[in-house]
């Protein structure tokens, strides 16, 4: 008997996990997460970058854990999420340890070449807060569609990383909180003019950790609304 499920935070919908691990080119075994459609082939391929290690950021940061638990069976998406070096998780802890931003270069590449070994299409970045550096600092010339960008802090990435978006034309979204504690829309504007085709999305009454399932909702339609818009907004409930 199917039953209708309205979706709310801890709803976890039908999906296939699968615990994997990546491989750097600096030698060390990064733990993660794949999530898949039950049946059929995904539409596109959501490889996700977490925020600060040392400030509570994993894999599991809830952001991203509900794109896990709703976008296969709601957007037919696959889901990648992983501990960037030396950050702990329920699913294990990966090793190295916090680079700053620029050893996870090599994290980076590992998740993509993962997904490229896969075989998994359409492949998009999404880096919330710290991860977003990681995503515009090593993204542009990466075999992906494009970047999108959950409260971008724009700490470690400079003018001429953000200039090589612009070379290389990739989509860029940026999804820019109304009270964020460090970049807000009207900065964010002046900031990423060297990204001339970059979409930024002022989110009204937003905030950096995007708390509460209105701020979760939000994220993740507009998440969909770029990579796949066929399955555009997200229901609020579903039938299982």
């Amino acid at each position: 008997m199917s039953e209708v499920i309205e979706i709310r935070s801890g709803v976890e919908l039908p999906s296939v996990r699968e615990e994997i691990t990546l491989h750097t080119r600096d030698g060390l075994t990064l733990v993660g997460e794949l999530a898949l459609p039950v049946s059929g082939t995904p539409t596109a391929t959501l490889i996700t970058f977490h925020p600060l290690p040392t400030h509570g950021g994993f894999m599991d940061s809830h952001i991203y854990r509900k794109a896990a638990n709703r976008l296969p069976a709601l957007a037919n998406l696959a889901v990648l999420r992983f501990n960037t070096r030396g950050t702990t998780s329920p699913r294990g802890t990966s090793e190295g340890e916090f680079g700053h931003g620029v050893t996870e270069q090599a994290d980076l590449e590992a998740a993509i070449a993962f997904a490229v070994a896969r075989g998994l299409p359409n492949l998009w970045l999404v880096g919330w807060s710290f991860g977003t550096e990681l995503v515009l600092k090593y993204g542009f010339d990466k075999p992906v569609l494009g970047g999108i960008l959950l409260s971008p802090p724009l700490h470690r990435t400079s003018e001429e990383e953000l200039s090589r978006w612009a070379n290389y034309g990739k989509r860029v979204i940026a999804l820019i909180p109304e009270f964020d504690d460090y970049l807000q829309p009207a900065e964010a504007a002046i900031r990423f003019q060297a990204i001339p085709q970059l979409e930024l999305i002022a989110v009204e009454g937003g905030k950096h950790l995007w708390v509460g399932e209105s701020a979760t909702k939000s994220v993740l339609n507009e998440i969909v609304r770029a990579v796949n818009p066929g399955s555009f907004p997200l229901p609020d409930e579903v039938q299982i």
